[in-house]
């Protein structure tokens, strides 16, 4: 049975959880220009096509929130990390519904 990533939160809803303090990790797969462009402050940057060889940097016991720029690289790193037992969230939207800060 594939992983069907089921989870997901919405910008409003992180950006609440980050205004309230809570440790939220943020996980970036857009690619180098589009991180350099802003991103979530405090997220950590890990492109798509790295993600296969970099996973191991991050915790799969922590709940990540995965994010790109619209929703769809984010479901698939979703995809690829819930398989290596990950508990992943994908950002609803990407980037382009993030209405707060940005680094």
């Amino acid at each position: 049975m594939a992983f069907k990533p089921e989870k997901e939160i919405t910008s409003a809803e992180l950006a609440t959880r980050i205004k309230r303090g809570e440790p939220v990790n943020v996980l970036d797969v857009r690619e180098p220009l589009e991180w350099a462009e802003g991103h979530i402050p405090g997220a950590k940057h890990i492109p798509l096509g790295q993600l296969p060889e970099r996973h191991a940097e991050l915790d799969p016991q922590e709940e990540l929130i995965v994010v790109c720029r619209s929703g769809g690289r984010s479901s698939l790193a979703c995809e690829l990390l819930g398989e290596r037992g990950y508990n992943v969230v994908n950002l609803l939207g990407g980037m382009m519904t993030w209405q707060d800060e940005v680094e």
